[in-house]
């Protein structure tokens, strides 16, 4: 497909490159979900959340069928020791998959009461793994099992797999979805994403919390995200945020600044650095697209 470019600010260029080239890697998924680069074995590995599978890509194999079912595996990172951390909406969970294949959910409770359905996460340097858990998992059959909350509250929160010891890191933001860090760690970027449900009052922005200990503190607002949501987004080495949005990503500065856009027709729900910050994967209704910048 065409590939369309829009720039805002005579930065774009110089911060984001000048040169792109859209590849589709995959068209049959329901809705696809949660990429993540596994640089020890030059794979990606995403979700279909909604057809209940996980998927890997890479140059050599192509797409092969990485879990059927996922339990409704949504958002995807890779630790420190190149384990894969999921979230799954059909056990309301966070799970561990190691370099053997051997799965175990890491935590599905906070102080015995059921997660709603985590829905995005990162490592941090440290070890701790951040999540969001929006109900979206709980609302409906289609991407896991209507059920009520046990938690009555969307939150974002700390585990230390460590310890054990989960923490809800903040209760400022209402519908807490895609999420990254900062390239120093001092700050956390949060999508809120009330607006699917409250579309007149709700919000469709990033928001960021400096990051003290486990705890998120002093948000802010970066930037109102159009058209539609902000869903998963990451971030550069230079800060740079790449943003899912209704019809492509949203290029801006770490101070809200928007630079450009790559608009795909297609809404579009996350993004993942490959091999290198020149090499964008990206997740948009039910495809998978490979972007290289140059």
């Amino acid at each position: 497909m065409a590939l369309q470019v829009e720039v805002y600010d005579e930065r774009f260029h110089s911060l984001v490159g000048t040169k792109f080239h859209l590849t589709e890697l995959f068209q049959s998924a329901i809705w696809a979900e949660g990429p993540v680069w596994h640089q020890e074995k030059q794979t990606l590995i995403f979700s279909d959340v909604k057809g209940n599978k996980m998927y890997t890509w890479s140059e050599q194999q192509g797409i092969q069928i990485f879990r059927s079912p996922s339990h409704f595996a949504n958002g995807n990172a890779i630790d420190q020791h190149g384990n894969l951390i999921t979230c799954e909406h059909g056990r309301r969970a966070i799970s561990q998959t190691d370099s053997q294949g051997n799965i175990r959910i890491l935590v599905d409770k906070l102080e015995h009461k059921r997660l709603n359905s985590p829905n995005d996460v990162v490592v941090k340097s440290d070890g701790t793994i951040w999540f969001t858990d929006p109900p979206y998992g709980i609302l409906s059959d289609a991407e896991g099992k209507k059920s009520p909350s046990e938690i009555i509250g969307c939150y974002v929160y700390c585990y230390d797999p460590k310890t054990n010891d989960i923490n809800i890191a903040t209760f400022h933001v209402m519908r807490p979805n895609g999420l990254a860090f900062s390239p120093d760690e001092k700050q956390l970027f949060v999508a809120d994403m009330s607006a699917v449900e409250f579309e007149k009052t709700g919000l469709h922005h990033l928001v960021v919390f400096d990051v003290e200990g486990r705890k998120l503190t002093n948000r802010q607002e970066i930037a109102e995200i159009n058209p539609g949501i902000p869903d998963g987004f990451c971030i550069d080495q230079q800060g740079i945020i790449f943003c899912s949005c209704e019809n492509g990503l949203i290029v801006l500065t770490a101070q809200g600044d928007y630079l450009g856009r790559f608009i795909l027709d297609k809404t579009t729900s996350n993004c993942t650095f490959g091999q290198h910050q020149k090499e964008l994967f990206i997740t948009a209704s039910n495809s998978v697209y490979r972007l290289n910048i140059e």
